[in-house]
């Protein structure tokens, strides 16, 4: 692969990074205002579907598909309500750590309960250090010196992280295109969800200074929904899938780095060993493994 186009794919893969980052950073900013969960989802639905309807849309098969109609409540209705229902007890490193940081731990434990088999040997040692970040994470809670609100936050962080896993495999198992999940998952969303959230869920709104909704609609509206897709599939398109995943667990290490100037929480020598032995069991179970060469074998008559 030419220099220019392995260096642009860093970018584009650098710039995911942050924006997945600041999802995680930007949504416990906002769980520490007024703003509900459910004010939160309907921002970013709102938003991102301003912004979509200029840019292609699914075809009318795609909204016959009731495939597609489940991974919208799968991956973008339930999976952000428990993410914005839970950043108002738990700090963002943990919403790095069990959403993003242990994806590959859950999609090996779906396939193995799905019976797809257990994952390559070579993989073992990663996943046993991802048990080890996480618990870990779950020692405080266990030596009584949780916060308050810890247990359920952490929990639907870890019921979002297994919605999340579980949207993954289905739709890479269904085949679908990228751009028409993202385009599809959230304009449908928004049509589930939006009448919902205007007549019958609790609201925030009224509470929350308009510089702060604005903030939050902009950017969950549009940074993870739109951008962060778009980055990742030109990293992908350069670099690789395998590369991008394993450089991928570096999330849940910038997330909990950058929470502490920016968001004032505090970064405990325990929460720090489960952020970097998760980052490393991620990216021991996702790196590029060299295929083994081929067994020499006798040359047949003729054969050189």
């Amino acid at each position: 692969m030419p220099l220019i186009a392995t260096r642009k794919g860093y970018v584009y893969l650098f710039a995911c990074l942050l924006l997945w980052s600041s999802f995680m950073l930007m949504a416990r900013l906002g769980g520490k205002t007024p703003l509900t969960a459910y004010d939160l989802l309907a921002l970013r639905l709102g938003t991102a579907s301003a912004v979509l309807l200029w840019l292609p849309r699914p075809t009318r098969a795609a909204w016959r598909d009731a495939r597609l109609w489940l991974l919208a409540l799968i991956g973008c209705i339930g999976f952000c309500l428990l993410c914005y229902g839970a950043v108002r007890w738990v700090p963002a490193a943990h919403v790095a750590l069990l959403v993003a940081g242990i994806q590959p731990f859950l999609m090996a434990l779906l396939l193995v309960l799905a019976g797809q088999g257990w994952p390559q040997r070579a993989a073992w040692p990663g996943y046993a250090v991802m048990a080890l970040g996480l618990g870990l994470l779950a020692w405080p809670l266990f030596a009584g010196q949780a916060l308050p609100g810890q247990w359920l936050g952490d929990g639907m962080l870890l019921t979002a992280g297994v919605l999340w896993a579980l949207y993954a495999l289905l739709a890479k198992r269904w085949g679908y295109a990228p751009w028409l999940l993202t385009s599809f998952v959230t304009l449908a969303s928004t049509l589930l969800y939006l009448p919902v959230y205007l007549l019958w869920l609790p609201k925030g709104l009224a509470q929350t200074p308009w510089p702060m909704i604005v903030s939050q609609a902009l950017f969950h509206g549009i940074s993870p929904a739109i951008l962060a897709m778009l980055c990742y599939l030109r990293a992908v398109a350069l670099l690789g899938p395998s590369r991008v995943a394993a450089l991928m667990a570096l999330i849940p290490v910038m997330t909990g780095l950058a929470a502490v100037p920016l968001l004032d929480e505090p970064l405990t020598a325990t929460l720090a060993a489960a952020l970097l032995s998760v980052s490393l069991g991620a990216w021991w179970v996702s790196r590029p493994v060299p295929a083994p060469a081929p067994a020499a074998r006798p040359a047949a008559c003729g054969q050189p």
